[in-house]
């Protein structure tokens, strides 16, 4: 089971946005791979600890994690998982950065060079209630950038392959020296040197690329989910963004979603609900047959387990919820209407509620409960 990422960072589920970064700057600098070379326990602590931040230090990603777990992000290889290391320096050397003189590592460099990552896409994608409930693996067709074949880059002149240039600043307490990210690569470090035909200024061209998109059951409309590396790339050694899906759900004709459960109307006769009869009703993956006893009240509850949404958190199946309502005819023939006249007194048409006849609120209670 994937470790808890409040544990990871060592705080309570109440800690602060600031307490929770500076967690994070701890971990990082105590298990960062420039003071703990070649140790690949350290380095996978490093990775985890990134993660967790990934997801702790952005209020709405945090909101999902609190309400839905780790599937919220994981269903389907979702989510921060897979970081690598050019991840987590793109995103959060400025948390950690001065401790290791730049935070350089690997394509990064000592002296500040930064791969560039490039911009997410975003995409949404309709789901039907089946699908919702049992996961979908979807293929879609995205238009998203890439480097073009034959395209070279060289390194760039204004900042030597740093990716950052010095500045001197005149103040009252004398000359200050700056670091500032170079104007002319973006921090990049290189400059595009040969661009093939068809190609844009920054070396990049637009394809057409089918993604897989596996979702897990239990998705509620508005999610987003994350396909990382899917979205448009980023010149010379960068890496590309990532490809944002946000879910919208279908409306079924019979059944309605309210969190795990499902609920469903049933319309019965004046004359089944005296003399009980069992009815086939929708439920997902085909049709269920339920019994109605004899004299069933209207405003019944009848309750199948497990018919309903798996948790995305992986606790079960909500159950189904049937909604039995009686049918009272608006038009009688003379026969029919003679009939209910004679019986308007008689003792077994009299309303007699039981103590086990529930009120219309204990209903609604027990419905969430």
């Amino acid at each position: 089971m994937k470790e808890d990422f409040y544990e990871i960072l060592g705080v309570s589920k109440s800690a602060s946005a600031a307490e929770i970064k500076k967690a994070y700057r701890k971990k990082a600098v105590e298990y960062h791979p420039d003071k703990n070379p070649g140790d690949a326990a350290a380095e996978e602590m490093f990775k985890k600890a990134a993660e967790a931040y990934e997801v702790l230090g952005d209020p709405d990603k945090r909101a999902k994690y609190d309400q839905f777990g780790h599937q919220a992000f994981e269903g389907g290889g979702f989510g921060g998982g897979g970081m690598n290391m050019d991840d987590i320096f793109s995103q959060f050397g400025d948390i950690f950065g001065s401790a290791f003189g730049g935070g350089g590592f690997g394509g990064f460099g000592g002296g500040g060079q930064r791969r560039v990552k490039g911009s997410n896409l975003r995409i949404r994608v309709k789901l039907t209630l089946e699908e919702i409930v049992n996961g979908v693996e979807k293929k879609v067709k995205v238009r998203r950038k890439v480097q073009a074949d034959g395209v070279t880059y060289k390194t760039c002149s204004t900042c030597n392959g740093n990716g950052q240039v010095t500045k001197i600043t005149n103040t009252i307490l004398g000359r200050m020296q700056t670091a500032v990210t170079c104007s002319t690569c973006g921090g990049a470090g290189q400059m595009i040197d040969q661009r093939p035909s068809g190609a844009d200024a920054q070396g990049l061209k637009v394809v057409e690329e089918t993604v897989s998109i596996k979702i897990p059951a239990g998705v509620e409309e508005g999610m987003q989910l994350k396909v990382s590396g899917k979205g448009n790339g980023a010149p010379g050694n960068g890496i590309s963004g990532d490809l944002l899906v946000a879910i919208e759900t279908e409306e079924h004709p019979t059944l309605k979603r309210e969190g795990d459960n499902l609920h469903y109307d049933l319309y019965i006769s004046f004359s089944e609900a005296v003399l009980g009869n069992s009815k086939e009703i929708d439920a997902i993956g085909g049709k269920v047959r339920i019994k109605l006893e004899p004299g069933i009240q209207s405003g019944k509850i009848l309750r199948l387990r497990g018919k309903g949404v798996s948790s995305i958190n992986g606790y079960g199946s909500g159950d189904l919820l049937v909604h039995v309502n009686v049918w009272t005819p608006k038009e009688l023939n003379r026969e029919q209407k003679e009939f209910f006249e004679k019986m308007q007194n008689d003792e077994n048409f009299v309303p007699k509620p039981e103590k086990s006849d529930k009120s219309f609120f204990e209903k609604v209670k027990d419905m969430f409960s």
